[in-house]
């Protein structure tokens, strides 16, 4: 059993309060008591904020604080542990977010068991806020954004010996899980939703799926850190009541590989069509500015492969995830949402002709 507490009910004064002392933000206040609520619409991590009351008059201390847990849905929490997803995102928040220049939240701890199925992570809360929602989509400003913020993490790590970290490296037994299930995940999918998704959407899923090893294999013709589901559910809006712009959450899913991964998963799967198709340009050109100003000259010529080849992510995440995450009615259309955009823009580019090109000149 861990030695921290996995489920908000569990989360004491005492507990809470040595994890702010140690991290120098109490200023000898203390605690007296604490209420939580739930927060956030993760499928495979439960958020919890906590309000908490002082001894003593406390001006510098937090008034509140957040916190992320295990799923409390078993499946979930199985299929995160497998892929190794609740290491990731401690580990990160341990020896990468500082490395960066991408806004996150700070932590106050990070704790994990030796399973990956148990962990807690301790942050500062970044409300009054607009959580953004893969549903309704956002706005341009919004969408650009994003864009600074893919540029301020990638730029950064850029063939940095970070990159290197063990729990970084793809893990044989996950991969090769990855691997043996996907088609029977496409299937899933397929049955489930071949009545939602256009069939022309549908054989970009199918197409994917036949070449699913080529996908799994690429080469990356550049590599940095990578958020891997960079998309609206984990950008938060207005922080802390508009005094910042923006920041990013949920980082189960960091790996390495080249930033238009992350590019063409929001643009494709992230923002939606409508948004994307008259400002895509405008939006990767962003991209390749703000990379250039932090010193990785880029243009929108060279990255235009890997853009499209990188809205193939958003493809096989709605495909995996939608087989292997608690199914719910939110998690349905969110998956749909996902599938959509990142089909239309695959469609539009033959992203899978791109692949194709790209394992046929390694």
């Amino acid at each position: 059993m861990a030695d921290f507490p996995t489920r908000p009910d569990m989360v004491s004064p005492s507990w809470i309060e040595a994890q702010l002392a140690q991290a120098g933000v109490l200023g000898g206040a203390r605690i007296a008591s604490l209420e939580w609520q739930s927060i956030g619409t993760g499928q495979v991590g439960d958020t919890a904020r906590f309000t908490l009351r002082y001894v003593d008059d406390a001006p510098h201390a937090p008034r509140t604080v957040a916190a992320k847990f295990p799923s409390g849905d078993a499946t979930s929490r199985q299929t995160a542990a497998a892929l190794s997803l609740y290491r990731k995102e401690v580990l990160f928040y341990q020896q990468a977010a500082q490395l960066t220049t991408m806004r996150v939240p700070q932590v106050y701890a990070a704790m994990i068991d030796a399973t990956g199925a148990d962990f807690v992570l301790l942050f500062e809360d970044l409300g009054p806020c607009i959580a953004g929602n893969q549903l309704t989509g956002c706005t341009l400003a919004q969408a650009e954004a994003a864009i600074r913020q893919a540029a301020a993490l990638h730029a950064p790590t850029l063939d940095h010996s970070v990159l290197d970290a063990a729990w970084l490296q793809p893990d044989p037994q996950a991969s090769a899980m990855l691997r043996s299930l996907y088609a029977g995940a496409q299937a899933t999918f397929k049955e489930r939703y071949a009545g939602e998704l256009a069939p022309e959407l549908m054989a970009v899923c199918d197409a994917l799926n036949a070449n699913f090893g080529l996908w799994l294999d690429r080469k990356h013709s550049r590599r940095s850190l990578l958020h891997g589901d960079f998309r609206l559910d984990n950008l938060l809006f207005d922080i802390r009541a508009g005094a910042e712009p923006i920041a990013v959450v949920d980082w189960q899913t960091c790996s390495v590989g080249c930033g238009l991964t992350d590019i063409g998963y929001l643009l494709g799967c992230g923002i939606g069509s409508d948004l994307r198709r008259p400002n895509e340009a405008a939006l990767l050109d962003l991209y390749c500015a703000e990379m250039t100003d932090r010193g990785v000259p880029l243009t929108r010529a060279c990255i235009w492969d890997d853009y499209c080849i990188g809205a193939l992510h958003g493809v096989s995440t709605a495909v995996f995830s939608a087989a292997f995450v608690v199914r719910t009615e939110r998690g349905d259309a969110n998956f749909l949402s996902m599938a959509r955009g990142a089909c239309e823009l695959a469609l539009e580019h033959d992203s899978i002709g791109a692949l194709k090109r790209r394992m046929e000149n390694v």
